[in-house]
């Protein structure tokens, strides 16, 4: 029954991972930029869930409702107006564009929120459910239900609109799109702010998971960016397949040997399958 306690931990923590890897796939596979702020847009969504919060008085999820909006709008403005500029000028400036953009929300949440450790607290944090001899979290279910919804209509929104259809095929060839009529700096700037509004969601479940810092950022890029070299650059089922992966390996290893599995597992793909799991 160890095992079984064990194996349900991992799942529902590799969840949030893999919602932490969603939004980087997303401009891995599609605009073919590393985006070096993923893990400041992931501490910003956490920020703005937890002022939002008590501001109105309502439970920590509710406040998707402003942030997801508020994010996509910031994402899709940005990669418009600025890292769309600098990618015409080559893939190094974009990069650098990012770096700075890192740089500037780190410091800029540190002036506001001080670097005080913040963390979301909801009615249910500290409850849990048995299941048989089990016993689970009540947080976790939530942020498992709500990485679940997010990354399924995520799926579903690229494989079956319009718009789906012309970001997935922006990422197959974008030469091809555009002369199929495909705008392609707009399919750009909707992936970039798909990816801050998923950052938001992820935000909210690490503020809810973990005490962060405006330094946090740093550490949550590197969860990102292993989550999706191991399933697969651009692959959502493959983030997802990934995040779980880690999770059990953080559950397993515990504390001292967490991340020491992670990485080596990350070796052991990158050796045998160098795409990822599920890269094409």
């Amino acid at each position: 029954m160890y095992f079984v306690q064990v194996i349900v931990n991992g799942i529902l923590l590799g969840s949030v991972y893999a919602l932490l890897g969603v939004g980087m796939t997303m401009i891995f596979g599609i605009v073919k930029l590393t985006n070096l702020a993923h893990g400041e847009f992931v501490v910003l969504g956490a920020y703005l869930s937890t002022v939002l919060a008590p501001l109105l008085g309502i439970d920590p999820v509710l406040t998707l409702v402003f942030t997801v909006p508020l994010m996509f709008l910031t994402g899709f403005l940005l990669q418009y107006f600025l890292i769309g500029r600098a990618m015409k000028k080559g893939a190094e400036a974009a990069l650098l564009v990012t770096f700075g953009l890192s740089i500037i929300l780190q410091d800029g949440m540190l002036m506001i929120f001080t670097a005080d450790a913040r963390h979301i607290v909801a009615s249910y944090s500290m409850m849990t459910v048995s299941v048989g001899a089990l016993e689970v979290s009540v947080l976790h279910l939530v942020l498992f239900a709500i990485s679940l919804v997010s990354i399924l209509s995520l799926s579903a929104f690229l494989k079956y609109t319009h718009t789906g259809r012309a970001i997935r095929a922006t990422a197959d060839d974008s030469d091809a799109a555009a002369l199929s009529g495909v705008n392609i700096s707009k399919v750009y700037s909707i992936a970039m702010g798909i990816a801050m509004a998923s950052a938001a969601v992820a935000g909210l479940c690490v503020g809810m998971k973990w005490t962060y810092y405006p330094s946090s950022g740093g550490s949550y890029l590197l969860i990102a960016f292993v989550v999706v070299v191991i399933g697969g650059m651009g692959s959502v089922p493959g983030t997802m397949v990934a995040g779980v992966l880690f999770g059990l390996a953080q559950v397993i290893g515990g504390a001292n040997y967490g991340l020491l599995i992670s990485y080596v597992m990350l070796l052991i793909v990158l050796v045998i399958r160098p795409k990822g799991i599920f890269g094409k």
